[in-house]
Order: structure tokens, then C-alpha cells, then sequence
């Protein structure tokens, strides 16, 4: 079965931080960009970060630029995402995605088009 699972979410206060996982299962991961989107009820879902097949490529969005740190093993068939110094705005649900690797656009355009999609975790920063 095709599937991303998400773990890892959680509360915490603004400074902490929080490390959120992404299993795959039932593809071939090393032939995909993953990327994490994060969406809060009532918006568009935006597009956090972006990681190349092989890992060697990232693309940030401005908003978590400095904060945030992808990484993956695909050996381990899991992708990271290491978020510091949380603030209240980065609460959301995020989610993980996975886009075939065919080439510098596909980090470039955040990991579009997403071929799977998880379920999401979700994320509170407050006091």
C-alpha cells in the first residue's frame, strides 16, 4: 500500500522546537523529492520546504528560512524536518509529499506536481 506517514507533531511553546518524521512505504522514495506543506484551517496550503531525490537540493520558503532543516535516509526510507526556534504562526498541520525527481524544477517548484500525499500532523506553538 502507497502511503506517507507523519509523526512528531505536537505542543510546544514559541522558541522550542520540534522534529517531525515522514515514512514512506510501498514506492521507491529514492526516486523522489519530498517536501513538507503546512496548512491552517480556512487557507491555501503552502509550501514549506523542498528536498532532492538524493538529498543534495533544498528549496526554503522565506518564511522558515535559518529555522527550519530538511533531511533524509533513504535507507531508512524517512524524511526529517527539524523545526527551531517555533513561533506562534508556524502552527498549522503539515504535511508530507512526495514528487517524482525529474530534475532542478521539481525542487525548484517546491515539489510540484505531488504525486502522494500523507494525512498530516499537527502543530501548536503557543504559550
Amino acid at each position: 500500500q502507497l502511503q506517507l506517514v507523519e509523526s512528531g507533531g505536537g505542543l510546544v511553546q514559541p522558541g522550542g522546537s520540534l522534529r517531525l518524521s515522514c515514512a514512506a512505504s510501498g514506492f521507491s522514495l529514492p526516486y523522489y523529492a519530498v517536501g513538507w506543506y503546512r496548512q491552517v484551517p480556512g487557507e491555501d496550503r503552502e509550501g514549506v520546504v523542498c528536498i532532492s531525490s538524493s538529498g543534495g537540493s533544498t528549496n526554503y520558503a522565506d518564511s522558515v528560512k535559518g529555522r527550519f532543516t530538511i533531511s533524509r535516509d533513504n535507507a531508512k526510507r524517512t524524511v526529517y524536518l527539524q523545526m527551531n526556534s517555533l513561533k506562534p504562526e508556524d502552527t498549522a498541520i503539515y504535511y508530507c509529499a512526495a514528487a517524482w525527481d525529474s530534475g532542478p524544477h521539481t525542487v525548484q517548484g517546491m515539489c510540484i506536481p505531488v504525486d502522494y500525499w500523507g494525512k498530516g500532523t499537527l502543530v501548536t506553538v503557543s504559550s
